[in-house]
């Protein structure tokens, strides 16, 4: 029986096995900084980043004690409630992350407030405003006036467009979004908003939060009522005023 005939090893030029060490040496290198840094090339946690058990046991309670206070705050006359006006509130995120209750946070989620000094556009109605009164400890609201409105827009507002956030440079964008509803530019924007107009719940689903700058002056850092000396809670149109200074 014939022997095979050895076959001929493929010719790989010297150029190439250079590249593909290189690419091998710079994998290993990567991987080892992985490894000393952690997992997928993260931060080394510091000491003070873990969490005590005491600390952990403290924020459990907090979080407990928040959510008897909002009890107690439900319970309280409904009278006690300010009256829907027929203008837009505008509600700001002050203050909140480990010690409220998850059932405070799933409140300020459903209400778009995710981040702390973040703004949003909501309807006065007995319904938002037992809402807020759960969460009063955590942030503060009041009825804006058009000036306002319409800077916070114009400056800070953007909108959602297949879960994307997309500024507000082109009124195209805004007429492909509300077209159907009749808004067509920026301007029909601020008029809805501003008189609560029949189209306002449609622009909020469009609109984006407002993000916001902290402000240098004008909050006092306790979670008390505003009315009390605190920051939350509402403000009636003194809200103006600390929009003016965060936006």
């Amino acid at each position: 029986m014939a022997e095979a005939e050895p076959l001929e090893m493929a010719y790989i030029s010297e150029v190439i096995l250079k590249k593909r060490k290189h690419k091998e040496e710079s994998i290993a290198l990567t991987r080892k900084s992985q490894l000393e840094l952690g997992q997928h090339g993260g931060k080394k946690r510091k000491v003070e980043d873990i969490k005590r058990p005491e600390q952990l046991v403290r924020e459990f309670r907090e979080g407990e004690l928040d959510l008897i206070r909002m009890k107690q705050r439900t319970k309280r006359a409904k009278s006690a409630l300010s009256t829907p006006n027929s203008k837009p509130l505008f509600v700001i995120h002050l203050h909140g992350k480990n010690d409220m209750h998850p059932k405070t946070r799933k409140i300020l989620y459903y209400l778009r407030l995710t981040r702390i000094f973040h703004g949003v556009f909501l309807k006065a109605s007995p319904g938002v405003l037992e809402l807020l009164q759960k969460v009063e400890p955590y942030v503060t609201y009041g009825y804006p006036n058009a000036k306002n409105v319409s800077c916070l827009i114009y400056k800070k507002g953007y909108g959602k467009i297949d879960n994307k956030r997309v500024p507000l440079i082109d009124n195209n964008i805004i007429e492909q979004a509300l077209g159907n509803h009749g808004i067509l530019c920026l301007e029909d924007i601020v008029h809805e908003v501003a008189n609560g107009g029949p189209h306002f719940r449609e622009i909020l689903n469009f609109l984006g939060s407002f993000s916001l700058n902290k402000p240098k002056e004008g909050l006092q850092g306790k979670r008390a009522l505003f009315k009390d000396g605190g920051d939350t809670g509402n403000r009636e149109n003194q809200i103006n005023d600390l929009i003016d200074k965060m936006n």
